[in-house]
């Protein structure tokens, strides 16, 4: 009997114990399982906490995307005319600050100075709707709940942008971002052309070598022509084509005027003339020193500080050789043709800063010579030297917008030209010379501290003006950027 009780106390025991662990293992898998549901849950959530941070920065880089081409079809109206640089600096260029510093943008984040909220049907429709809403691509993610935009609260700063948004989910989830936007208020180029100095030598094959379409042409000095008739005259009812100067019957323009600080020499007057002959009436000589010509300045110290941040800086040797990041090794030096080369139209290469043999502010004696031999280059291209302009090839086809033009019911267009084998796409400014060997065409602005020359057999450069630059906008380089240490999330 005692062995018959002891082995039913020991299998008590082990049922007790099988029971025990059965609890356990009950208890460990119902943990499991309520972790694993607390880990989809929180999963779930970080989704969504994401898609609606999506959403809210996406709203920021459209209004970003508007600052920088306020006429592309998704800007409102309103906010087109909102995002125009309203005041001046102090050379007279358009700029979002004025004199004292102060952003033009107004307002708080209660009465902030623009404001779309889905509250309100029509700018429900604007921000949301499935086929003409501004965020319509992001429809299956979420909506736009409220946009504003207002003053920045540090000095210094351009605008707030704070956006809010709702996820798809049910229920959905609301995030609300803040940021704030800097400028880089870059001096706009008012003229297809500027030069320092003058503008040609009184001496056959020496003459201006430049051409201007759409914009002006500044001369600091002298201009010296070859004919009289190489200025264009100025008609509202010229065509605006790509066409130069050489393929159309007439010399005429609707925007070109020519401003010069001495006077017009031209050396090869017609047959028997004697005096000097007449001119179009879009020339004006002798403007220095009443009123004056007012080149567009870009300085030395704040080109060279945005390059640094924002684009692509070299040192340069007396060889023309390149080095980036301003850090001269012998043997290393880069040629200039693997630099200055885009592959296409679209190829934007962005700002390139060429230093002086020194990397000090430029002189006299020690300015580098830059070559500039490929067929094709998108970029703003900034030369603290001389430049010698030698295109190898015919360039490339590209599609450009003439400057504004007002039609008979007051609405502000431009027109789309196509203009063929251009060399240059962008900007080129050079704190001394620019000589050009053969035939180069130019879609932007040119610039040189001291004058623009022919290489001989006879260089010619044409330049067709873009408008954009005298507005400050440069393709390449961002008018405006998110201000560091400005991003913050509400809820």
């Amino acid at each position: 009997m005692s062995y018959s009780n002891g082995t039913e106390h020991q299998q008590g025991i082990a049922l007790l114990g099988a029971m025990v662990l059965v609890l356990i293992l009950s208890l460990l898998g119902a943990t499991l399982l309520n972790l694993a549901g607390q880990e989809a849950v929180s999963a779930i959530a970080e989704r969504q906490a994401a898609v609606a941070q999506q959403l809210a920065d996406a709203a920021g880089e459209l209004v970003m995307a508007w600052i920088h081409s306020p006429q592309v079809p998704t800007a409102p109206p309103a906010i087109s005319s909102l995002l125009a640089k309203k005041n001046r600096n102090a050379e007279g260029g358009p700029s979002f600050f004025d004199s004292t510093g102060r952003s033009q943008f107004v307002g708080t984040a209660s009465q902030p100075g623009f404001r779309l909220d889905a509250g309100n049907p029509s700018d429900h429709q604007m921000l949301n709707d499935s086929e003409v809403g501004l965020f319509r691509a992001m429809r299956h993610l979420g909506t736009v709940e409220e946009l504003k935009i207002y003053a920045p609260s540090s000095p210094g700063l351009l605008c707030t942008i704070d956006a809010t948004v709702a996820t798809q989910d049910n229920p959905p989830v609301r995030q609300s971002v803040l940021m704030q936007l800097g400028a880089l208020d870059l001096p706009p180029l008012r003229a297809a052309v500027q030069v320092g100095q003058n503008l040609g030598v009184p001496q056959p094959g020496s003459e201006s070598p430049v051409n201007a379409h759409w914009g002006d042409i500044k001369v600091a000095g002298d201009l010296v022509l070859g004919r009289a008739d190489e200025i264009p005259a100025k008609s509202a009812l010229a065509t605006v084509t790509g066409q130069g100067y050489d393929e159309t019957a007439q010399r005429e323009d609707r925007w070109m005027e020519a401003w010069v600080g001495g006077q017009i020499q031209v050396i090869r007057p017609p047959s028997g003339q004697v005096q000097q002959p007449s001119l179009p009436h879009n020339v004006h000589q002798r403007q220095n020193p009443v009123p004056g010509i007012r080149l567009d300045q870009w300085t030395y110290e704040q080109l060279k500080r945005v390059a640094k941040r924002y684009g692509s800086y070299f040192a340069i040797d007396q060889d023309g050789l390149l080095y980036p990041q301003g850090v001269v090794e012998p043997g290393h030096g880069i040629s200039p043709d693997d630099v200055f080369r885009s592959k296409g139209p679209g190829d934007h290469r962005g700002l390139i800063f060429i230093d002086t043999l020194d990397q000090a502010a430029p002189r006299t004696d020690n300015l580098g010579i830059l070559k500039l031999r490929g067929a094709y280059l998108e970029g703003i291209v900034v030369v603290q030297g001389h430049v010698v302009l030698a295109p190898s090839g015919l360039g490339q086809s590209i599609s450009i917008l003439s400057p504004p033009t007002t039609g008979q019911n007051g609405d502000v267009s431009r027109m789309s030209v196509q203009l063929s084998r251009v060399n240059l796409n962008g900007v080129l400014y050079a704190s001394g010379n620019i000589t050009v060997s053969g035939k180069a065409k130019m879609y932007g602005a040119v610039a040189a501290g001291g004058t623009i020359a022919s290489g001989g057999s006879g260089g010619t450069l044409e330049v067709w003006y873009d408008h954009d630059l005298g507005q400050g906008l440069y393709r390449g380089l961002p008018v405006v950027y998110r201000a560091p240490g400005t991003w913050l999330t509400r809820y």
